[in-house]
């Protein structure tokens, strides 16, 4: 079998085995609807409760304010669509440039129907600046949602400062910490966000399946309807099996948090060190405050796309910041945002590591991209 190694790890990452292991009596045996009062769903309901327990534990916040939902782009969805319905569309919600396509096209949809919109600039290093957000909010801003750490770059944001900004004035606000959950410290008291978005296939938990942290006074309207689940606000029976995995996943995480940063941030090095030892000419992007792991890459006078391909045929997955269709290179939103040359730009690459991986995996990195580049 082909030797493979797996670099993307912002994507997506692999099931944790022992999460994978706590979520099959759920699955096989304990498969009872927990909505239901008889014995049979005892067992799921005290599951239920004992991940809301663990989540909540594991980011500082009540287990009343954790709902289950179905990933980071649901739990994005409900935050603003919640705002929104909540002031009957009436306001204007603050973001920046760089978010992920779950809160821009959640966005525009809520331009359309009434809201304004407003997008901050960020700095050269995907960096959203206070003074900017305090520039931009005013008597009618309902909501700021800014994310935690960017998926492309890995740069992450100031969100205490920028969430004590928006408070000054009233305003709500929200992080998308999809990139961040699991992988640095999250303390929501400490940081006094009012919602935050999370999904465990990002953290080594399954896919579909994701938590919405929401504070006790916030007053946000129902994602879905339907029966009494989650409060009454989001109707629908609970994935008991996937919440479990995703509850262990996660408190497995932020058990292992400091080993794993370590690991990752010597990796890093390993590969940043191997390509200038080989004289690879490249640009590091993004902020020196980034989520541990995550490194995105400019080779100039190369198409990231080539670059991905090439190394796709090498048995080796990243991603890019680019892509090409018959007529031109689309480059990605977030680089556009920083200003990056267009022609790094477009030999942009993100190499994401993941606990995982191994010194050997990254020295056969650099060794496939100092063979195709030179």
């Amino acid at each position: 079998m082909k030797e493979y190694i797996y670099a993307d790890n912002a994507a997506t990452t692999k099931l944790d085995m022992d999460a994978f292991e706590a979520m099959k009596p759920y699955l096989l045996e304990e498969y009872g609807n927990v909505s239901q009062p008889y014995s049979f769903s005892r067992s799921g309901k005290r599951a239920l409760k004992d991940a809301r327990e663990t989540i909540a534990r594991c980011i500082n916040a009540e287990p009343e304010e954790i709902f289950f939902t179905s990933g980071g782009t649901e739990s994005d969805n409900w935050a603003l669509k919640g705002v929104a319905f909540k002031n009957k569309f009436i306001g204007n919600i603050v973001t920046s440039e760089i978010e992920h396509h779950a809160i821009l096209n959640t966005c525009k949809i809520l331009n359309d129907a009434g809201m304004i919109i407003k997008y901050l600039a960020v700095t050269k290093n995907a960096q959203v600046e206070v003074k900017e957000l305090k520039e931009n909010l005013d008597s009618d801003t309902k909501l700021v949602t800014i994310m935690f750490a960017n998926n492309e770059v890995g740069s992450i944001q100031q969100i205490r400062e920028l969430a004590e900004a928006a408070h000054n004035r009233d305003v709500l606000f929200h992080t998308d910490a999809v990139q961040a959950v699991g992988h640095v410290k999250i303390d929501v008291k400490d940081l006094n966000v009012d919602m935050l978005s999370a999904s465990a296939h990002k953290f080594n938990g399954p896919k579909g399946i994701g938590f919405f942290y929401k504070k006790n006074k916030v007053q946000i309207a129902p994602y879905m309807n339907g029966g009494a689940q989650e409060k009454g606000l989001r109707a629908g029976t609970e994935n008991i099996a996937f919440i479990v995995a995703m509850a262990y996943a996660l408190k497995k995480n932020c058990e292992e948090l400091e080993q794993n940063e370590k690991h990752l941030f010597h990796l890093e090095k390993v590969l940043e060190h191997g390509l200038r030892e080989n004289n690879i000419v490249y640009r590091r992007n993004g902020a020196e405050v980034h989520i541990p792991g995550n490194v995105n890459l400019s080779f100039p006078g190369y198409e990231g796309e080539v670059l991905l391909h090439r190394l796709d045929l090498m048995g080796i997955s990243v991603s890019t910041g680019s892509a090409c269709d018959s007529v031109n290179t689309q480059i990605s939103h977030v680089l556009q945002a920083m200003k990056l040359d267009e022609a790094l730009a477009r030999g942009t690459i993100r190499i994401s590591f993941g606990k995982n991986n191994t010194v050997e995996d990254v020295k056969k990195i650099v060794f496939a991209l100092t063979k195709i580049l030179n």
